[in-house]
């Protein structure tokens, strides 16, 4: 972690529909949505913690998070990049994961005010948990009054290198994690997803989720297939996989409906791929602004494919100097 004479920084982000978002400068992590029900009520809509600095007291899952520089897997925590292996660090069963052991989330980054947002800048050096060339990132977040949470990624690199930028928000449009997410009702634009084995890591198979409990074409509610005896959900311990979508760019590619509150969500990306991850690990044992159980909230990661540097059809993420990582992720708030 690199260190901060100061404390954590917050962030507050609000239009005139009374939509407020804090963001803190520690992990450039989203502390809180709130945002208004169909009666008009304004209430918590992700999970976190009320005070910035219990991030770094605290471990936890990544709780709003910008995760990289490579977010979700690398297997083993190696790739080959112009020839040269390269070891990144390996935090999760042996691989990697968000970035490693001291990722994007566990670092301090600059935040500025700008219109309708503020910008947030890190410097991740040379051989940073073992990734090549002087990476400059930038990250945007800006509300608009069509309560539309835009967050833009820019990167450079002053060597090859790999990056893969997501948000890490866990959402729970009923009451912000107090109680399960079963009931919300989620559509993905999607036709087929990346397999995995029994850790996470992409076999390279892109299967079809025709006639598969990730088959989520038609909005159905999270839990109506979760438990089913399927390999895959049981991979996962549940849904924690990276959907291949069918389009990018400025249509919904995922929407969320809570029906006892009435908020909608939309998702739209330029990334082609989407982590759709149901809180599986979650277990009771952390307490933010509740205790967050099994299953309370969801993420929704917009990223490159997991382990795409050790998969040459997947879309590639690597990144060359004179190159920039341009991506953009919409997260549209409604109620119905």
């Amino acid at each position: 972690m690199n260190e901060s004479t100061n404390p954590p920084a917050l962030h507050t982000l609000t239009n005139s529909s009374g939509t407020e978002i804090k963001i803190t400068n520690f992990g450039a992590i989203i502390t809180s949505i709130r945002t208004a029900d169909r009666r008009g009520k304004l209430d918590q809509v992700v999970l976190g913690f009320d005070d910035p600095a219990e991030y770094i007291r605290t471990p936890n899952p990544y709780f709003g998070a910008i995760v990289g520089r490579y977010a979700n897997r690398i297997a083993n925590g190696r790739f080959t990049l112009d020839g040269r292996q390269y070891q990144v660090g390996a935090n999760d069963r042996g691989n990697h994961l968000h970035g490693g052991n001291i990722g994007f989330d566990k670092v301090f980054w600059t935040a500025e005010p700008i219109p309708d947002g503020v910008e947030l800048r890190y410097l991740s050096a040379d051989g940073e948990e073992g990734y090549p060339g002087n990476l400059a990132v930038a990250v945007t977040y800006k509300l608009t009054e069509q309560n539309e949470l835009v967050v833009r990624y820019l990167a450079t690199t002053d060597q090859p290198t790999i990056v893969n930028l997501s948000q890490h928000s866990y959402f729970n449009l009923a009451d912000g994690g107090a109680s399960d997410i079963l009931g919300h009702e989620i559509f993905i634009d999607a036709d087929r997803f990346t397999a995995i084995d029994d850790v996470g890591i992409p076999t390279g198979e892109l299967i079809s989720v025709q006639g598969t409990p990730l088959d989520f074409r038609r909005a159905s509610p999270i839990g109506a297939r979760i438990n089913s005896v399927d390999g895959q959900l049981k991979n996962g311990l549940g849904y924690d996989h990276n959907w291949v979508l069918n389009k990018a760019g400025s249509q919904p590619v995922v929407t969320v409906y809570e029906p006892i509150s009435g908020r909608f969500l939309e998702v739209e990306t330029t990334e082609p791929g989407i982590q759709f991850y149901s809180g599986n690990f979650l277990d009771g044992s952390i307490s933010g602004r509740t205790h967050y159980q099994f299953r309370t909230g969801i993420c929704l990661e917009a990223q490159h494919f997991p382990d795409s540097p050790n998969h040459a059809a997947f879309p590639s993420a690597v990144l060359r100097p004179g190159e920039t990582y341009n991506q953009q992720t919409l997260y549209r708030f409604s109620v119905r």
